[in-house]
């Protein structure tokens, strides 16, 4: 194929995916609206696409841009001379880094936990899982969704190595009370770290724009360690994060040396090795292109339109949104049972928007969660027009209701024995035979519903396994036909 030929079926197959631009997709994507910053990020990755961060003594170009991330986060989220940190991959490579440098730091300790609000990211939950850690899963208030400083407290005992908050939570947009736990924490000598992976970068422009934002940053006492996104609320393409820690010696054990063998002794300060200096140097770009000023505006067109969001929900008939969200994330769940968000959600996508579900968890129903970036100011009035006649077409069509024999299968399996023709089965009766990515969801996200939490992992397991299976091509030297 030319090059021409290869970019045209990129092209072709980009086009049915959701759209990264426009502000319609609220989940997934940040946008920042801004003209250029797009082909600006573009040029920088292709500057050092090919620099490896494996060896910053031989691209020192990727050392002294991470070193001015670093800095930049710094100086934005409450650190000081002392203050360290590490450019990652994403969120998830941030927050595992953090549970594994606590892990290493103690290593007499038998068997360590980590603390965390039940709403904390499920990054954390792989990081127990991928590092030998248990998850000790605190409860959050029912109703304002922030972690009980009481309950988080108690849970901290001598195999714990590090608590974990939210600034704030993905599913409901709140901020855990930081400054009481932190400090308690730090009495019993426990590492704290703060998820600030999707409000990082915007709820210090929030508060220099007189929204009230809680403590949440290194500033605040006992605070040992934060992550912040840079593809979220910086704007930055895919694949950049930072992770802070307050001090050289708190970041020491995120380190990993080995001269265990013949080659070159291996040295990494994340869990990659080789490292594509793209990323870093497309958000550093992006970085000293927009700059303070450029950030404290795309902030107030963002708060912007989560209060004309937020307001404008609250009066649409059978919403409401849940707890009291202090950023830019919103939580909509249905105000009475004649309809269900699932639908909504397929009647928006209808129409062209995506609302993510998010499924019951303790006091939290079905629910649709909205992301707003600054993409979304100037949209306001045509997404909540929208949502309100998805609301009246799924209040017309009445809440999905599963076959009488599917939910008796879901009841009757076991997690741990699943296998994939049970899997086949239970898709057969739902009408989903071959369905790929079926464009309505309402049906599939009902019966993962209806499943208990560790079956729907296992179902999704199941579902993903499906997904990411090639279709056979023909062998070097075959025909099509062969």
């Amino acid at each position: 194929m030319s090059a021409e030929q290869v970019l045209d079926e990129v092209r072709a197959m980009r086009a049915g995916d959701l759209p990264t631009h426009g502000g319609r997709t609220l989940a997934y994507v940040y946008d920042s609206g801004l003209s250029g910053v797009d082909d600006l990020a573009a040029a920088a990755y292709a500057l050092a696409g090919s620099a490896n961060g494996l060896d910053p003594t031989a691209f020192p170009s990727l050392l002294r841009m991470e070193n001015d991330v670093v800095a930049a986060a710094t100086a934005l989220l409450g650190g000081d001379a002392a203050t360290v940190g590490s450019v990652t991959s994403g969120g998830t490579e941030s927050c595992m880094l953090a549970v594994h440098a606590a892990r290493a730091a103690r290593p007499e300790v038998d068997r360590p936990r980590i603390v965390l609000a039940s709403t904390a990211h499920a990054a954390f939950h792989k990081a127990a899982h991928y590092f030998g850690v248990e998850a000790v899963t605190v409860p959050v208030d029912p109703t304002t969704f922030r972690a009980d400083p009481a309950a988080m407290v108690d849970a901290i005992d001598e195999r714990t190595v590090l608590v974990v908050m939210s600034a704030p939570s993905y599913a409901h947009g709140v901020i855990d009370p930081v400054p009481p736990i932190a400090a308690a924490a730090a009495d019993r000598g426990v590492r704290c770290h703060v998820d600030a992976c999707i409000g990082g970068w915007v709820l210090p422009y929030f508060r220099a724009l007189g929204e009230p934002v809680p403590d949440f940053d290194l500033s605040v006492p006992g605070v040992t360690s934060l992550s912040v996104d840079l593809h979220k609320y910086a704007y930055c393409p895919k694949g950049t994060s930072v992770l802070l820690h307050a001090s050289a010696d708190l970041r020491r054990t995120q380190f990993f040396a080995s001269a265990a063998w013949p080659g070159y002794t291996m040295l990494n300060s994340t869990m990659q090795s080789t490292r594509s200096g793209g990323p870093l140097a497309a958000a550093w770009a992006v970085l000293n292109h927009v700059g303070d000023d450029g950030y404290r505006s795309l902030a107030a067109k963002v708060l912007s339109a989560v209060r004309t969001l937020r307001s404008g929900i609250g009066k649409i008939e059978g919403l409401r949104v849940q707890g009291s969200p202090e950023s830019t994330l919103l939580s909509v769940v249905a105000a009475d049972d004649g309809f269900d968000v699932f639908t909504v959600a397929d009647e928006m996508t209808e129409r062209g928007w995506y609302l993510q579900p998010q499924f019951g968890f303790e006091s939290s129903p079905p629910n649709l969660h909205l992301t707003v970036t600054a993409a979304n100011h100037g949209s306001e009035a045509g997404l909540l027009a929208d949502l309100a006649d998805a609301v009246t077409a799924a209040r017309a069509g009445g809440p999905v209701s599963l076959p009488a024999e599917l939910t008796a299968a879901i009841a009757a399996l076991d997690p741990s024995g699943l296998t994939s023709e049970q899997f086949a089965g239970l898709l057969a009766m739902a009408g989903l035979e071959g369905a790929g990515t079926p464009k309505r969801m309402a049906e599939i996200n009902t019966m993962l519903s209806a499943a208990p939490p560790g079956l729907r992992e296992r179902l999704l397991v199941e579902f993903l396994g499906v997904l990411y299976t090639p279709t056979p091509r023909p062998r070097s030297g075959e025909s099509p036909s062969a």
